[in-house]
């Protein structure tokens, strides 16, 4: 669901349209024979790609029956938002959660995005209870928005108006 969000944002004649260069980096599901096995980390910028986490993985950084792979999250996650806060217009962040929360260095690239002057379209885990997304959650500059099964074909639409609004508001 939030994968068809950020394809559609990536993707739409909007940002081209706009010139607005989005960068980040976002995780999709991995699946063997229609069964979950873990997430890929992608860095929208290079399309470098990466293990975020999987079943198949041995390591002592565990979510449930995932097992974090804090090299591919540290080097493809954090050079993305890294990239993406010099080159690009919009930042993208699939996702702060569980796993992701796991790498510092991961960490502290979130902070420093947030800390930059540009925007952020991000997917924050609900259920998720660390200082950073309760940081999120509290600043006055965030806007939350639910992804749910009636708008989820529609809300790139309405991210991308604001995210053009704002623009043109900071240039006028």
């Amino acid at each position: 669901m939030i994968l068809n969000l950020f394809e559609h944002i990536t993707r739409s004649a909007d940002c081209e349209e706009k010139g607005l260069h989005v960068g980040g980096v976002y995780c999709p599901e991995i699946r063997e024979r229609g069964v979950r096995v873990g997430f890929e980390i992608i860095d929208l910028y290079s399309q470098a790609h990466g293990i975020l986490a999987s079943i198949h993985l041995q390591g002592r950084s565990r979510i449930g029956r995932y097992v974090v792979n804090i090299d591919d999250l540290t080097h493809i996650g954090v050079n993305a938002l890294e990239t993406a806060m010099k080159t690009a217009d919009v930042i993208l962040l699939d996702e702060v959660g569980p796993m992701e929360m796991q790498g510092r260095d991961f960490q502290e690239a979130v902070l420093r995005a947030l800390a930059s002057s540009k925007p952020i379209i991000g997917v924050i885990h609900w259920r998720m209870q660390h200082p950073i997304v309760e940081a999120i959650r509290k600043r006055s500059d965030v806007s939350i928005m639910e992804v749910t099964l009636q708008n989820r074909e529609t809300l790139h639409s309405d991210i991308l108006k604001r995210l053009t609004e704002d623009s043109q508001k900071a240039i006028s």
